[in-house]
């Protein structure tokens, strides 16, 4: 009850100050902490207009290279035929919306502020033709979504009263780590009269951060070579045991 109540005030505060700008937004929280436990969460947007009008939210993750792998059959044996690296795409991405986007966005807007998944720019890094480039760019949309890392939400986000809107951002235990981009717009009459970028950080903590910290960082090597001696040992001591027995 007191969560709820804090909640209440955050947003007749927010739509206090609307009265003032076309749109305002907050996040309930700005820090996800991926502890060992973590199976994921989900983070409340919440924000005001000062009237009427559509609510798209961009959610972003990390740029960074991505693979896609297409396998192929050599006699018995399936194996990596082919691949394909697409350029600084998001690593997470999801749009919620009040309504769907063709209704009240035109597509040459959609494209050039990259909203909805259709509108992602993935350059390949490979010199290929546009329809193998797309088969592979399908398959990549695919394996995000399978992911739970990339979706397209129609309708997630709740309006009330015509100024108080709010959603739920939902992130999956996969989720990657690093800084992202909570984009809010506000559309009327197809164009965009407002927005606001809200930042959120997804973050390691605790034990499970030293411990990716040091596989991934300057001790790399040195903690893949306590694994195997580890596993040797592990392997050493079960065979002696068996022995005895």
């Amino acid at each position: 009850m007191k969560r709820i109540a804090a909640l209440l005030l955050v947003l007749l505060g927010v739509n206090a100050k609307a009265q003032d700008v076309p749109l305002v937004a907050d996040l309930s929280n700005h820090l996800v902490a991926i502890t060992t436990g973590f199976t994921g969460t989900d983070v409340l947007l919440f924000g005001a207009t000062n009237g009427p009008g559509d609510i798209v939210v961009v959610v972003r993750g990390p740029s960074r290279d991505e693979v896609v792998r297409r396998k192929g059959r050599f006699g018995p044996i399936w194996a990596n035929a082919s691949e394909v690296t697409f350029r600084d795409v998001p690593t997470y991405y999801r749009v919620a919306s009040s309504r769907p986007l063709e209704e009240f966005a035109p597509e040459n807007l959609l494209a050039r502020q990259q909203i909805g998944i259709e509108t992602i720019r993935a350059v390949t890094a490979d010199d290929l033709p546009a329809a193998q480039a797309g088969e592979f760019r399908k398959a990549f949309v695919r394996l995000k979504t399978e992911q739970l890392l990339y979706d397209q939400g129609v309708g997630d986000i709740q309006l009330m009263s015509n100024r108080l809107f709010r959603t739920e951002l939902h992130f999956p235990a996969n989720v990657p780590t690093g800084t992202y981009t909570v984009e809010v717009y506000l559309f009327r009459d197809g164009q965009i009269t407002s927005a606001e970028i809200v930042p959120l950080t997804i973050s390691k903590i605790g034990v499970g951060a030293d411990i990716y910290d040091f596989a991934h960082g300057r001790f790399a090597f040195l903690y893949g070579l306590i694994a195997v001696l580890l596993a040797g040992s592990a392997g050493w001591a079960a065979g002696a045991v068996f022995r005895r027995v």
